[in-house]
C-alpha cells in the first residue's frame, strides 16, 4: 500500500513539472526571440539615441536607433568591434504625413512617426554567438517576441553583407 501511494505521488510530482515546464515553454516565444533568445531589456526606451533613419520602399518608416551605455561609448569613440554587452534597440514607426502640420506650414513638407511597427534588439556576446559574428537578434511587435525563426536567419544575412570594419552594424553615430 505504501509503494503504491508512493508511485501515485511520484506520478502526482512528474505531472505538475511537466505542466509547469510545457507552460513555460508556452511563454518563452512571448518574451524571446527564437534562435537567439534576445528579449526586450528593461529601460531601453530611456537610452540615449545613436541616430535616426528613414527606410523607403517597402518597409517606408521612420526609426530611432537607440544603444546601452556600452553601445554609445563604442559609437562615440569609434571602437569597433563593439565589446561585449553592447545592445543597440531600433524602434520603427510608419512613415506618414502630417496634414496638420502641413495645414500650419502652408504646404506639404511634414512627416511624423505614424504607428508602431517593431523594435529590433541586437546584443553583442561574442562567445554566445559566435557563429553570427557575435551577435543575436530579436524582433518585437506589441512588447512580444516575433516567433519566426525564418525572419531571425534574415537579420544575420542582412547584418554579414556589411563590411568587416563596421561589425555588422548598419547605424554610424550622428553626434
Amino acid at each position: 500500500m505504501k509503494m503504491a501511494t508512493v508511485r501515485a505521488l511520484t506520478i502526482s510530482t512528474l505531472a505538475i513539472f511537466s505542466i509547469g515546464a510545457l507552460a513555460a515553454a508556452q511563454d518563452a516565444p512571448a518574451s524571446v526571440s527564437p534562435l537567439f533568445g534576445v528579449a526586450l531589456p528593461s529601460g531601453y526606451r530611456d537610452w540615449q539615441v545613436v541616430s535616426v533613419a528613414h527606410e523607403a520602399g517597402d518597409l517606408n518608416d521612420v526609426r530611432a536607433i537607440l544603444g546601452n551605455s556600452i553601445a554609445m561609448q563604442a559609437f562615440r569613440t569609434g571602437r569597433r568591434p563593439f565589446p561585449d554587452g553592447t545592445i543597440i534597440a531600433r524602434l520603427a514607426w510608419k512613415y506618414e504625413s502630417s496634414p496638420r502640420n502641413d495645414a500650419i506650414f502652408g504646404k506639404a513638407q511634414s512627416f511624423v512617426a505614424g504607428a508602431p511597427t517593431n523594435v529590433q534588439i541586437e546584443v553583442k556576446d561574442s562567445r554566445r554567438y559566435a557563429a553570427t559574428g557575435g551577435w543575436g537578434y530579436g524582433q518585437f511587435v506589441d512588447g512580444r517576441a516575433d516567433p519566426s525563426e525564418a525572419l531571425m536567419k534574415t537579420c544575420v544575412t542582412c547584418h554579414s553583407k556589411l563590411p568587416a570594419p563596421d561589425d555588422r552594424i548598419f547605424t554610424s553615430y550622428a553626434p
